[in-house]
């Protein structure tokens, strides 16, 4: 159960209502749909808002069915809004401490916020039913596999396919709450010394057992509560993607290229990693992500080049100089961080996979003639679908005279047969993808 302040206006739940819709039926992200709806509720409840966004999608699989079996006939598409209503308000029901009544009467309401008056009857008596019928309803649904796992039945049949044995606990980390991961920034301050700040300020953490420089928090804090956070003492990052600036092999004197760059996470660590580097070129396609890398690496007090570019069209960007090593962060499926980004769930579909790898494919194909005589490419995803992975590593080794497999230098995970696959720990890191290649020389 999770405590929350107590519900206040029916605004509220319209809001959530909007912005669940707007990913559940017109297909946006919830970092695109979330903005305008949290400008749209007072300060005090945008907490409130964002929880009950992020919760009722990390189980609207299920909740979706439990919607479905209450409703004696289906929604209009004109009413999706509605769906998302009542959907919210189940995951209020059965997953938080609002009270019975407040999330029913407040979801009512919300119904003439939505300009949809002729819905609180539906929305009543649809409520009330679950609070009778609530046991029979579940166990009416408990065999269904997109129930039980409250995952889309191909993300569902995917997983247990690649991970048979792992597929539970999968399941269980992804509908769990990711933990807060910080990065310290070595350039000015120790691990050691900042696990003492956050002790004085009474945040409790532990260390990281993979990145040296990696602390988890107990309890997800603002970052205005981190000791010297804007003055770039750390950053937030999850561990398993800290560990990619680790594998990179850094050395002074280096050209490094980090395509596919933004936010900018990798982009900063590896700066703050090996402050000796000749240069370090960042690619990312979009102006607005760019911008992000831009402000996060001026936070740190880090400087890169910054080109806004298709990294494939490598004509357009590059400048004909080698890069002695390259992180090639590829975009991907996301499936191993759905505990952070829940809306995966319902924006992700099975042929989505196959055209993620063909896209990964073309960039590995695209950047390794950039590469130097034995540089170093480390292949990184956020999923753990083999088809992005192993797959794709495999098929451009195959086609390849002059890639080499090394070892991933890291015990997280376990050994694939091209890289490293890390799956989400329930307290710990997400799941992460490496395979590291190197040019012959």
């Amino acid at each position: 159960m999770t405590d929350l302040p107590d519900p206040r206006a029916p605004d509220l739940r319209a809001a959530a209502a909007r912005a669940i819709a707007a990913v559940a039926q017109r297909g946006q992200s919830l970092s695109t749909a979330l903005p305008a709806q949290t400008n749209a509720v007072a300060p005090r409840d945008r907490p409130l808002l964002h929880e009950l966004c992020y919760g009722t999608l990390r189980w609207y699989p299920r909740l979706r069915l439990l919607v479905d079996s209450l409703l004696a006939k289906p929604l209009k598409a004109a009413d999706a809004d509605i769906g998302a209503l009542l959907a919210c308000a189940l995951y209020q029901l059965i997953w938080t401490r609002v009270p019975t009544h407040a999330a029913v009467n407040e979801t009512v309401g919300a119904c003439v916020v939505l300009k949809k008056p002729w819905a609180k009857g539906l929305v009543n008596a649809v409520l009330r039913r679950f609070g009778r019928e609530r046991a029979a309803l579940e166990a009416a649904l408990a065999n269904d596999p997109e129930y039980q796992s409250a995952h889309p039945l191909w993300l569902a049949d995917s997983l247990r396919a690649a991970w048979p044995a792992e597929a539970d606990l999968l399941f269980e980390a992804n509908n769990g709450r990711a933990p807060m991961t910080l990065r310290v920034n070595r350039r000015k301050s120790s691990r050691a010394d900042y696990l003492q700040a956050l002790a004085n300020v009474g945040v409790a953490a532990r260390a990281t057992g993979h990145s040296d420089v990696g602390i988890q928090l107990a309890e997800a804090v603002a970052v205005d509560q981190l000791p010297g956070f804007d003055a770039g003492l750390v950053s937030v990052q999850d561990e398993a993607a800290q560990l990619a600036a680790i594998l990179l092999d850094l050395a002074p004197g280096q050209r490094v290229l980090d395509a596919c760059c933004a936010p900018g996470g990798k982009t900063g660590h590896i700066l703050e990693r090996e402050p000796g580097l000749a240069e370090l070129v960042a690619v990312d396609s979009e102006t607005v992500r760019i911008a992000r890398v831009r402000d996060n690496l001026q936070r740190l007090g880090l400087t890169a080049t910054l080109k806004t570019a298709d990294a494939r069209d490598t004509d357009t960007w590059w400048d004909g100089a080698p890069f002695d090593r390259i992180l090639l962060d590829a975009p991907c499926s996301g499936t191993g961080v759905v505990r952070r980004h829940p809306d995966i769930k319902l924006l992700r579909t099975e042929a989505d996979i196959a055209q993620f790898a063909a896209l990964q494919l073309e960039l590995l194909n695209s950047l390794w003639p950039l590469l130097t005589p034995e540089g170093k490419l480390l292949y990184a995803t956020c999923s753990v679908l083999p088809r992005e992975n192993d797959a794709v590593i495999a098929q451009f080794v195959a086609a390849s005279t002059d890639a080499n497999v090394l070892a991933v230098a890291t015990t997280a995970g376990c050994a694939s047969p091209h890289g490293r696959q890390l799956l989400p720990q329930r307290n710990g890191h997400d799941g992460f993808y490496y395979a590291l290649l190197q040019k012959q020389g």
